[in-house]
């Protein structure tokens, strides 16, 4: 694994990939290797295609095509447009903060309201390739925009050394990562987690992504018998609880889990049947991944390396590391007595106050999941709201259980004034590719509810 090394500084020049061999596997298409001169000759090829100037939206759904666009903006010196999906409003945000922004897809299916820039999909001539391409740590990379579910979509910026700083602190924590190593994913490229982990990770160290993003149990069960050891999953919750629910037959050496919370039990489990260890991460889309542990060993987060959490002005903030300016979070978070070693309270705008006891959503929705037969869940603050009273709801997939033994297991996890009125049940919940569930799903499902009585 390539040693962690700073390369923030301006003048400093960063390799487009951490392949020392270009010979090497740097991934694989349909379970066959690519090598790393074959990956940069295919980059180059598109580059050399891309417009003099622009903002590139990288839509491609096959994650090798994903990387081969990216690296290719990354050498042309055009940001890769990372929104956390292409709904008009969002494709509104680009068009007004990047007036020369256009797409790139994999598929005439993907069709949005911006110019779409075609590039060659054929092979360049790894042969062509004799070294590999640095680039100034300081050119931007990407920009990420937040959901703008609270307001409009804000835009952050990421600079390619910072990026390749943050996935190798993130690959010697997590002992994943470098020669021999396979990266699977089962979230999209496009998504802050999935971008760091599933691509810019096994780039920056030497590992192979894989081109596939299995999302059923039995595509993941296919996707683990396909590629050799030593084989990590990226995933989520969601996916995670999927896969085991529907039998695992393939078992893993690693899986990472982010985007959502993991009950104690879902890790033990996931241990148990489908992985010899079980990580997560922790990060937010303005920082970038910040700190990880392991469930089945402890609570606590152990922030990578060099990052610092502080308490300022009620509210914790991140420095340090690959992020280039203190940054607030939006997370309540508890320091262990060490001042490194964390606890998570649930998120700022997370947290209700009912009866003047405070708890967060995202906290009552951890106690939902854990209980046994309930599949996936989310406690809901409604939007219409009884006068002076507030009534938390909460919207359950629990297939054999009925709302009152639910709410009787409900009693037991937490204070009464918290409990859900009412607990509805449904088929499934309207999640995101990445296991995400918008407040503006929930909304929705409140809405139909109401119009029912």
């Amino acid at each position: 694994m390539l040693p962690v090394a700073p390369v923030r500084a301006a003048e400093a020049r960063v390799p487009l990939v951490g392949h020392r061999d270009l010979g090497a596997v740097a991934a694989y298409r349909s379970g066959r290797p690519v090598t790393a001169a074959q990956l940069l000759a295919d980059a180059m090829r598109v580059a050399a295609a891309l417009p003099e100037r622009g903002s590139a939206l990288n839509l491609a759904a096959d994650r090798y095509r994903f990387a081969v666009n990216l690296l290719a903006t990354v050498l042309r010196g055009h940001p890769t447009l990372l929104p956390p999906a292409v709904t008009p409003n969002l494709v509104d945000a680009i068009r007004a903060y990047a007036p020369d922004a256009y797409y790139l897809a994999d598929g005439e299916s993907e069709r949005i309201d911006l110019p779409r820039v075609e590039v060659p999909t054929d092979g360049g001539r790894a042969a062509d390739v004799s070294s590999v391409p640095e680039v100034e740590a300081a050119r931007v990379a990407a920009i990420v925009f937040t959901s703008g579910s609270t307001g409009e979509p804000q835009p952050h910026v990421k600079h390619w050394g910072s990026l390749v700083r943050n996935v190798l602190a993130e690959g010697e924590r997590l002992a994943v990562g470098g020669p021999g190593h396979v990266i699977l994913g089962t979230v999209p490229p496009q998504h802050m987690f999935g971008l760091e982990s599933t691509v810019l990770m096994p780039l920056a160290t030497g590992a192979a992504l894989t081109a596939e993003r299995p999302y059923f149990a039995a595509a993941i069960d296919a996707a683990a018998a396909a590629h050799p050891p030593v084989r990590t999953m990226f995933t989520t919750p969601f996916h995670l609880h999927n896969w085991l629910e529907n039998g695992v037959t393939h078992r893993l050496e690693c899986i990472v889990s982010a985007t959502a919370p993991l009950t104690a039990g879902l890790a033990a489990r996931a241990e148990a049947e489908a992985c010899d260890r079980l990580l997560e991460i922790y990060g937010c889309t303005e920082t970038g991944q910040l700190a990880t542990r392991r469930p089945t060993q402890g609570t606590a987060w152990q922030p990578l390396a060099d990052i610092r959490i502080h308490l300022r002005d009620d509210a914790a903030w991140a420095q340090g590391g690959h992020i280039e300016e203190p940054t607030r979070l939006a997370d309540h978070i508890e320091l262990e007595p060490d001042g490194r070693a964390f606890h998570l309270a649930g998120r700022t705008a997370d947290v209700v106050n009912i009866a003047g006891k405070r708890n967060s959503l995202g906290g009552l929705t951890h106690q939902l999941l854990a209980i046994p037969g309930v599949r996936d869940g989310a406690f809901h603050m409604p939007e219409e709201r009884e006068e002076g009273v507030t009534r938390l709801m909460a919207f359950v997939v629990a297939p054999g259980l009925d709302t009152a033994t639910i709410l009787e297991a409900l009693r037991a996890r937490m204070d009464p004034v918290f409990l859900p009125r009412p607990i509805v049940l449904v088929d499934a919940l309207p999640r995101r590719a990445t296991g995400k569930l918008p407040r503006e799903a929930l909304v929705a499902i409140e809405h139909q509810v109401k119009g029912l009585r």
